[in-house]
């Protein structure tokens, strides 16, 4: 984690007094219902309650000074908290192995780390959407290969953007469901000292489901899932950065990120304004998606359990979720802040002479009665002659000059073929199905 790229929340949640405070709720739920059960007094659950319920802290270092003896975390934070509780501790993690404290731990940190990816990602929709609606019919090019295609608005492509984070969105709650599993089986998960229902009102206080065969460990195929949907949401916030880093290209400046008062773009030219947080966008969205592997590689562990996982994991935990928090935080910004300019846009489309209309062009032609090979050439060699002007002549004027085309269309016709209003009798359709009905 590196902490110019975290957010205290979400760091919050991976600090180690976390994680232990996480250890103990599930050894003081197992004793109480073991209790329950006549597998240990019942003032077992009662003691360590009593304790817990006193707001102790955690003794971080002391845990830490027991474990570099012991070489085991969890034993060192049982032999702490039994020093701190007394005789009723020895009755803590009864029947149950390190893998159902801290498999389930991980369970809960993602699941939380989950709820807060969830509420930045409505986050950045509500933004996305905003700024959308406000620039529905806002004329713009659309590019294929990074050439001038045919007319767009800007809105619609602030559409594209929110209803591919929809589909994040669902990817990623339907991913903290998968992750949300409990597991207090024992060794090698067969319950043989520890019964079911122990696990059952674990998970139910921890607000996680029964993980249905943990092997001793929660299958490694969840956890691959999460990593992955974590990736593929890194990668649109990839698409929609690269977009506006394109878009503020000094060619191009149709819209840029936020230059604030007092902000500096460069230590030597005074005059750049630079897309350096896309761009951190950009280099953010790598380190997410290469936690992916590992989490993948993680899935083939040996027999009912080994650990190859578990460094791994120590890493990968906390370096996505916060940075994916951050990343997504960040983008939400640069989409409310962003500088649009219609005008510049408006200006780009005409810089081409008319080329983006050669489609209509072409089925109008169609449309005449010419073939389709007919109408593309008289287009195209009409269109490769504002090409090679740089756009200083007009395709209309050359199409309207040119018999074959006047055969077949009437000027008034031709001139019918480049009204830009056209191309945009479709939007309020396509924002319906995006935003709902407004």
């Amino acid at each position: 984690m590196v902490p110019r790229y975290a957010r205290p929340a979400m760091t919050a949640i991976w600090e180690p007094e976390a994680r232990y405070r996480i250890w103990f709720e599930i050894e003081a739920h197992a004793a109480v219902k073991m209790g329950e059960l006549g597998r240990v007094p019942e003032s077992a659950g009662k003691a360590l309650w009593d304790w817990w319920d006193a707001n102790p802290k955690i003794d971080v270092e002391a845990i830490d000074a027991i474990e570099a003896v012991t070489k085991h975390d969890v034993i060192a934070f049982l032999d702490w908290v039994a020093q701190q509780v007394g005789p009723e501790a020895r009755f803590m993690h009864q029947g149950m192995t390190s893998s159902d404290v801290l498999d389930t731990t991980l369970s809960v940190q993602l699941a939380r780390a989950s709820d807060i990816l969830l509420a930045d990602m409505d986050a950045l929709l509500a933004a996305i959407e905003k700024r959308a609606l406000e620039h529905k019919y806002t004329p713009t090019i659309g590019r294929s290969h990074g050439i001038h295609a045919e007319p767009t608005t800007f809105g619609l492509k602030l559409a594209q953007a929110y209803a591919e984070f929809a589909r994040c969105k669902t990817r990623l709650e339907a991913a903290r469901t998968e992750i949300a599993t409990c597991a207090v089986s024992g060794a090698v998960g067969t319950f043989a000292n520890v019964d079911p229902s122990v696990e059952a009102y674990v998970a139910d206080k921890m607000g996680l489901v029964p993980e249905p065969v943990s092997t001793q460990v929660i299958p490694r195929d969840r956890h691959a899932m999460f990593f992955a949907t974590l990736a593929v949401i890194a990668s649109s916030i990839e698409r929609l950065a690269v977009e506006v880093r394109h878009l503020q290209r000094t060619e191009v400046l149709e819209a840029e990120e936020y230059f604030s008062p007092g902000q500096k773009g460069s230590s030597a030219m005074p005059h750049k304004r630079n897309p350096i947080l896309t761009e951190n966008l950009t280099g953010q969205a790598r380190m997410i998606r290469s936690y992916a592997m590992p989490a993948l590689e993680n899935v083939a562990l040996w027999h009912e359990r080994d650990i190859s996982h578990s460094s791994v994991e120590r890493f990968i935990g906390p370096d996505a979720t916060i940075t994916l928090d951050f990343a997504l935080a960040r983008l939400t910004g640069v989409i409310d802040k962003l500088l649009v300019y219609p005008d510049r846009m408006q200006a780009n489309m005409d810089r081409m002479g008319g080329l983006i209309h050669s489609q209509r062009v072409l089925l109008a032609l169609t449309q005449a009665g010419l073939t389709r090979d007919e109408s593309y050439r008289l287009v195209q060699r009409n269109a490769m002659k504002v090409w090679e002007s740089d756009g200083k002549a007009s395709l209309l004027d050359l199409l309207k000059a040119d018999a074959d085309v006047t055969a077949a269309l009437s000027p008034k016709e031709i001139e019918e073929q480049f009204n830009l209003d056209y191309h945009f009798k479709q939007v309020d359709q396509i924002f319906e199905r995006v935003f709902g009905k407004h």
